[in-house]
């Protein structure tokens, strides 16, 4: 054990300057612009934030301008030539405080006051595999609480711009926004890091380990393809995971400006649209337009078309109507999502999605959210009156794009520079139909999944989907309570080993277990394992973004509420139809080893069956993520958005006082309930 550091080196004995301690200052010079009126009738709190204002150096004459507060998810600690003092967590939030500076320099230029407040976020990619992924999810509550109280924090702001980039940031920063109906709010997303020039883009390259357990990369190869995934120092990941999806539907939602989503990081074009996205506040202001006017049941109607045509993240199913809950709206229903996904053919040709794998910054290049939409105006699927954060309507909107500058330059430099023909990412539903490429989501239903489940059933690989388009398997369990015994296996050479054909059955994993983890590392590493499109996942807990394959997450109810997904064995026989053209599914058990006996003897023998006695929540679940389980499952669990439901709660405390109440004078003093058991 190393010795204790000396008190005098720690402390220094310092050189004489470090002890000429100055006991006050002249301060700022000037006077603040109060007036009679307000010294008579303002809360000393906003007479004090005046001397505050000062006190931070802003010119007193300049004080009684309009407020605008900018949040954002800024993390590290940046130098001015962008080498870093301290590491953030993840690219996606290093650069997004140069869309601060830019914005706030723009609201200046136009007589504002900018403010600006923080609250960092996770990296999913950084926590898969480990025990901070059980924080993944609850802190995107818990984000959007802090911003929201820091909005109301800041009493004299007239509107909000929200800049935010990925999984968890950006769905809290909407949320957030969402819960601020009375103001005019922007959303600025922080677009998207570039892929290599030569290598592996950011999500192949989290399946280094299981590649190289299985002979498949050699030391050196992970090493150098690995430094060079992360090829810009800002942005979201390259591909279309939860994070670009939440640009892609916070701009679909009127929320953000124009062709904003999944911007190149760092360059001209995206610091531009700070700038922008500055302006347009402050013509919502002059108009008297608020959040109220843009979030409204058409555009979270508009969203969903969208997320549908680009094949977005199954996250989505989560973060949306936790946004539709914080406006007030009504929450989008698995029926709804259904009724969409049938509607809406997918377009983008995008990683990981396929058909051809172009990085999301050829989307944007491609003419993103907007050139997708004039696809889908022209299938009458979009509600064009819908009011957009520029405060034109989408409709107007729609028809500057189709004619735009923007759009033509833009779409040549992709063919020029890349060599890849814009109509080859974002299709027309006819060429869309001939390159095989199906709607986005599918939500089986069987004995094993009552309350349903999901499966982005346009991800399967072709190669094991029948001439049908259904995607059959009848498969051997391999049943694991934790993820890191389920990686062990996929890596494992030994008799262990997941073989091709078998279903892997991770349970444990849904709120009450991890905090409904995501499982990434498992899923990516069967997509790029040359047997592993020849297994399925199912699991109660959540899945990537980019996940890909046969991975059906989201089973309902979860083990560790009594699911009969809970009950499952080695061993047992588990059959998974997929239809993508039908978009129906259903997940059952239909026998045990050598033995089939189909679906409904199956629902007969689960409801014999006791769950697992292994089944409980991992040891290393933190109490706050055991209170968000509690408090979601009250309020609408995984298919309501994972949300605190205020009047949920509250009714349901109600209703354990009552009912205590009632068996403690039923009883005997002796015989109280006690509050675990009640």
């Amino acid at each position: 054990m190393a010795d204790s550091i000396d008190l005098d080196t720690l402390l220094g004995n310092g050189a004489g300057e470090l002890f000429d301690v100055q006991t006050n200052a002249a301060g700022p010079q000037g006077s603040l612009p109060l007036t009679e009126e307000m010294l008579l009738n303002s809360p000393s709190g906003d007479l004090f934030a005046l001397s505050q204002n000062v006190g931070m150096g802003w010119n007193p004459g300049d004080l009684n301008r309009k407020q605008v507060l900018i949040l954002s998810t800024q993390g590290g600690i940046r130098a001015e030539d962008g080498t870093p003092i301290a590491l953030g967590y993840h690219t996606g939030h290093w650069e997004v405080g140069l869309l601060m500076q830019a914005a706030a320099k723009e609201l200046k230029e136009h007589q504002a006051l900018p403010f600006a407040g923080y609250v960092t976020d996770p990296c999913d990619g950084r926590s898969q595999g480990t025990t901070a992924m059980f924080d993944s999810l609850p802190y995107r509550n818990d984000a959007a609480q802090v911003f929201r109280r820091l909005i109301r924090s800041l009493p004299t702001r007239h509107g909000v711009i929200g800049v935010a980039t990925c999984d968890k940031g950006l769905p809290a920063m909407m949320m957030a926004i969402a819960g601020t109906p009375d103001l005019p709010c922007v959303l600025v997303p922080g677009g998207v890091t570039l892929p290599p020039t030569h290598g592996e883009d950011a999500a192949k390259i989290q399946t280094i380990g299981a590649r190289f357990a299985h002979g498949e990369l050699t030391l050196r190869e992970a090493a150098e393809l690995g430094c060079a995934a992360c090829a810009t120092p800002g942005g979201g990941c390259q591909f279309l995971g939860t994070a670009a999806t939440s640009q892609v539907v916070g701009e679909a939602l009127g929320l953000s400006l124009p062709h904003s989503a999944l911007a190149p990081s760092g360059q001209p074009i995206w610091l531009e649209m700070a700038r922008a996205s500055a302006r347009a506040l402050l013509n919502l202001q002059e108009r008297k337009l608020t959040t109220r006017d843009i979030l409204t049941p058409d555009a979270l109607h508009n969203a969903m078309v969208v997320f549908a045509a680009f094949g977005g993240s199954t996250n989505l199913l989560l973060h949306l109507p936790a946004i539709a809950h914080a406006a007030g709206l009504p929450r989008p229903t698995v029926d709804d999502w259904m009724a969409v996904n049938r509607q809406v053919p997918r377009l983008v040709s995008v990683l990981p999605n396929g058909p051809e794998n172009h990085p999301t910054v050829r989307v944007f290049l491609a003419g993103g959210v907007p050139e997708v939409m004039l696809h889908l105006r022209k299938l009458g699927l979009l509600r064009l009156n819908a009011l957009t954060a520029t405060g034109h309507t989408l409709g107007e909107v729609l028809d500057w794009w189709e004619h735009s500058e923007r759009r033509t330059r833009l779409r040549q430099l992709l063919l020029d520079r890349d060599g890849v023909a814009p109509d080859e990412v974002i299709m027309s539903p006819e060429q869309a139909r001939e390159r095989g490429l199906t709607s986005t989501i599918t939500f089986p239903r069987g004995n094993l999944a009552p309350d349903g489940a999901v499966i982005k059933s346009t991800s399967i690989d072709p190669s094991v989907v029948d001439a049908d388009g259904v995607y059959r398997l009848l498969g051997r369990a391999r049943v694991f309570t934790r993820e890191r015994d389920a990686m062990k296996a996929v890596k494992s050479h030994g008799e262990d080993r997941i073989l091709p054909n078998d279903i892997v059955v991770m349970i444990c994993g849904g709120p009450f277990g991890t905090g409904m983890e995501e499982t990434y590392q498992i899923t990516s590493a069967l997509k790029h394992l040359k047997w592993g499109k020849q297994v399925a996942v199912l699991t109660d807990a959540r899945f990537s973004g980019v996940s890909t394959g046969a991975c059906i997450g989201h089973v309902g109810p979860e083990a560790l509420a009594g699911g009969p997904i809970g009950k499952v064995l080695d061993g047992d026989r588990i059959q998974i139809t997929i239809d993508r053209n039908n978009l129906v599914g259903s997940v059952d058990l239909v026998g045990e080893g050598d033995l089939i006996y189909g679906p409904e003897e199956g629902t007969r023998v689960l409801a014999r069956r006791n769950l697992r006695p292994d089944l409980s929540p991992h040891p290393s679940l933190p109490g706050d993520t055991r209170l968000w389980a509690a408090l979601q499952q009250v309020s609408g669990g995984t298919w309501g958005g994972c949300v605190y439901g205020v009047d949920q709660v509250v009714d349901a405390l109600a209703e354990y006082r009552v009912l205590k109440d009632r068996y403690a004078s039923e009883q005997a003093p002796e015989n109280s309930i006690a509050l675990g058991e009640l």
